[in-house]
């Protein structure tokens, strides 16, 4: 019996972690609590185990230096300044003055609302980078405009909750720099191979709504023109985004010959800071070339936008590591709130505790998965774990489907952050022995932890939008109408759809893995490939110019080393006499 329990240590020990997960324990004490009590059994089990457990006292010793190797971690340094970043900028008002702004701008046609909420996800996404952040702020903004309006509830609180959950797949996404930490990869190379997901999720969700507004477009009305207070003047934000592609061209044309392939980024650039200052001068000297839409809008997104490149664009082209780039961040996010006059103490002292906080959180549970995989590496469960799913059928697709129905149903009860640092290590040898790339394998993760934060009934953005949702009738503000409180079915039932987007999303990346491979640059034919080998001068040859016979070049008489005789003098002609029966170094020696 003793032997039964020793040989299959690791599923109790996989086991044992669950049930204290669903008892309700801290994740963080219930992975050390587990280390460590399986630890102690497992030292007593290694003599019955016939060496398939490998855990003794000694190698408690170890724990100080693997926690030393989490706390001087520099890359999940990024993780606080990311964290401070967003809620630096969801306190600075930024998501209101976009959400307001391309409400604005897509307010004329049916679902403007519902497009300016996805475009602002996205936004928020690609600079905040956390999903309780854009949830919260959309759902405190955007809710009651699109319930004001005649919006259906259940599509209002499910493009909200989905909208903010884009944070978790388009970079500088907290997940993705937790899985290429773990998977032992570039994070730079994970935000590039996320990036296009990202962007294609964002389409379909845009799509979706296209959908909706065309064949049931009383879901999704457009905004009646009393709410549109920046007027029209459409034609002129074209003409201004005609001139600004004009000069970002021109700058390029330009600059071309002296900064090669970065010319296309200087020149977007100079395209908009040209564009950005004109419309403050247009706006604050009254020249009233522009529309108000027009200045309101190039005003409130370029800001962000700036951001965005600052972060991301330095990661790209290899000027800043993640955290350089989230340190920029963070500074980039303090000055766009002290230009907005709302960089206050009580904001700065809110997001370092919340910051703190969440970093505390983060590094509790490395310590405990720490202890945890110490004993579980210790009683060969990663061997285990392996040899399970390297067995399921099917390959690479067999292996992949069944670590996403995993990752699937873990997250109705787990947070990403455990997932990621109890499960993860665990699929990189079978994943390698596969020829899984690792990047695919995180980008595919990390859209499926997406979608857990979307399921019923523990998915958090559905959590954080009841958190700010009206619970009971209230009276609206701008019409005094009374309005019916949102019910937990309907932000549930509204959720449904972008699940199943999500879903789909997850096959796509499956099947078609040059959405996430392009991250490598082009391929390369090695059949194209052709190699030249320059011809070498002989030594003692200068230009080409023949030496003299038995000399080096220009010394006539002079011996030509390791050069052949052809019909010159023999060697021993030329040669120093050898004193005293001494052999001459360098003569062949001949046996009569």
């Amino acid at each position: 019996m003793i032997e039964i329990i020793a040989h299959n240590m690791a599923p109790i020990i996989f086991v044992s972690l669950v049930v204290f997960l669903l008892y309700g324990y801290p994740v963080s004490f219930a992975l050390a609590a587990n280390g460590l009590i399986f630890f102690v059994i497992g030292v007593w089990l290694a003599p019955y185990s016939n060496g398939e457990i490998t855990l003794d006292w000694p190698l408690l010793g170890t724990m100080p230096q693997r926690l030393w190797g989490v706390l001087s971690n520099e890359t999940l340094l990024a993780i606080p300044f990311f964290t401070f970043m967003g809620i630096i900028l969801e306190r600075s008002g930024m998501a209101e003055d976009l959400l307001d702004t391309i409400g604005q701008l897509f307010g004329p046609i049916r679902g403007g609302l519902a497009f300016a909420v996805i475009l602002v996800g996205a936004l928020l996404a690609a600079t905040t980078g956390v999903v309780a952040a854009s949830v919260i702020a959309m759902g405190l903004i955007s809710l009651p405009i699109m319930l004001r309006y005649g919006y259906d509830r259940r599509t209002a609180t499910g493009v909200i909750a989905a909208s903010g959950t884009l944070a978790q797949i388009i970079p500088p996404s907290l997940v993705l720099i937790v899985l290429a930490d773990q998977l032992g990869r570039s994070v730079g190379d994970m935000y590039k191979g996320a990036l296009i997901p990202g962007m294609i999720l964002t389409g379909m969700y845009l799509g979706y709504i296209c959908m909706v507004a065309i064949f049931q477009p009383h879901k999704v009305p457009a905004l009646p023109p009393e709410a549109r207070t920046l007027g029209g003047g459409v034609t002129s934000l074209l003409v201004a985004l005609t001139g600004g592609i004009a000069i970002g061209y021109a700058a390029h044309y330009l600059w071309y010959d002296a900064w090669g392939a970065n010319a296309d980024v200087l020149g977007a650039t100079v395209a908009t800071l040209v564009v950005y200052f004109y419309a403050l001068a247009d706006r604050y000297l009254a020249f009233n070339l522009l529309s108000r839409l027009a200045q309101q809008v190039i005003m409130v997104l370029i800001p962000p936008l700036a951001l965005i490149f600052l972060v991301l664009g330095t990661i790209f082209i290899g000027l800043a590591t993640p955290t350089e780039g989230g340190a920029m961040g963070a500074v980039g996010a303090m000055i766009l709130a002290w230009a907005k006059g709302r960089f206050k103490f009580p904001v700065l002292q809110s997001a370092l505790t919340a910051t703190t906080r969440l970093s505390a959180f983060v590094m509790f549970v490395l310590i405990g998965a720490r202890m945890f995989s110490l004993t579980f590496y210790g009683v060969n469960g990663h061997v285990w774990v392996e040899e399970l799913l390297t067995a399921v059928p099917g390959g690479q697709y067999g292996f992949l489907l069944v670590v996403n129905l995993v990752i699937f149903v873990l997250g109705f009860f787990l947070d990403f952050f455990e997932i990621a640092f109890v499960l993860v290590p665990l699929l990189i040898a079978p994943a390698q022995t596969l020829g899984i790339d690792l990047i695919w394998l995180g980008v595919i993760i990390g859209v499926n932890l997406q979608t857990s934060f979307l399921t019923p009934p523990f998915g958090f953005a559905l959590f954080y939008l009841r958190s700010v949702a009206a619970k009971v009738p209230y009276l609206d503000k701008v019409t005094g109408k009374k309005m019916d409180g949102i019910k937990t079915g309907e932000i549930y039932k509204g959720a449904i759809p972008f699940i199943l987007i999500q879903v789909v999303m997850i096959f796509a990346v499956v099947f078609f893995p040059q959405m996430v491979m392009h991250y490598k640059g082009p391929v390369v034919d090695a059949a194209t490939i052709e190699i030249k080998v320059p011809t070498l001068t002989p030594l003692g040859t200068t230009g080409g110019a023949t030496p003299a016979p038995g000399g080096l070049p220009g010394l006539p008489g002079a011996p030509q080393l390791g050069a052949p005789n052809l019909g010159g003098p023999s060697p021993a002609e030329n040669a120093l006499p050898a004193p005293g029966g001494l052999p001459r170094l360098g003569a062949p020696v001949i046996n009569p």
